[in-house]
Formats: C-alpha cells, structure tokens, sequence
C-alpha cells in the first residue's frame, strides 16, 4: 500500500467478475458482473484541495442476487462506497469513490479501490482511477 502522497504502484486488474471470500466455497450463490464502465478511470487534472468523485457502473449479469460484501481504498485519501443492498438479477449499481487531492504532492497519482463480492471466476477486483494533482 502507498502512502497517499505518492502513486499506487499496484497494476489494475481487468476482470469481468468478483468473489465474495464467504461465498466462493459455494459456488451456487455466485453470479457474474458485467462493468459498464471502464475498471480504470482517468480523473484529468485537480485542483491541490479538491475533492473528486469517481463512479464505477456495473450490473449483475449472472442468476443470483449481487452482494458486494466489502469496497476498501488503497490509503486514505480516498474513501470508497459500496451498494449496500443485493443487486438482483439484470439490475444495475455503482462502486463511488471521493479522492481529496488536500496534502497530495503535485503530480500524478494512480489509486485503487479494492472490492469483493459473490461473483465468478475471481474472489476480488480492484478499480483503478489516474488524477494529475495540479497548483
């Protein structure tokens, strides 16, 4: 984990599904999840001290209910949130994520957001947003 004035060095994952760690065991509560908008994000240029939001669309594509059971931020300068209801069958939702540029270093930032949830084929997913922190 980096610290939040500096660039997240972990690569982002480019999958199409995500795992809960207590449903994977049991394969018949998995669904899948299809991303309606891109795993990786590029935010442009902030303002030093702004606050920015990113928003991640999917919808549950598979049989089962949805249920994100946990979305964490790779450090602290960026809080995440997760749907906190299931997501049924066809249904859409979103994964947010507020990054506050206050204390970041000019330039650059990669961030993470990582998540899980009861979907196939992987037990996890990590979203990935680029922001230039500017004077």
């Amino acid at each position: 984990m980096a610290a939040c004035n500096q660039s997240d060095t972990k690569a982002s994952v480019n999958s199409d599904s995500l795992s809960n760690n207590a449903g994977a065991s049991d394969s018949a509560s998995l669904t899948s999840v299809q991303w309606i908008d891109s795993t990786f994000q590029n935010i442009g240029k902030v303002a030093e001290g702004q606050v920015v939001e990113v928003t991640y669309r999917f919808k549950n594509v598979g049989e089962k209910p949805l249920i994100v059971s946990n979305v964490r931020a790779g450090c602290g300068c960026t809080v995440a949130e997760k749907p906190e209801e299931p997501i049924a069958p066809g249904e859409e939702s979103r994964i947010t994520a507020k990054f506050n540029s206050k204390g970041q270093s000019v330039g650059e930032h990669q961030k993470d957001v990582y998540m899980t949830a009861n979907t196939k084929p992987t037990p996890s997913q990590t979203l990935t947003f680029k922001v230039e922190v500017i004077k």
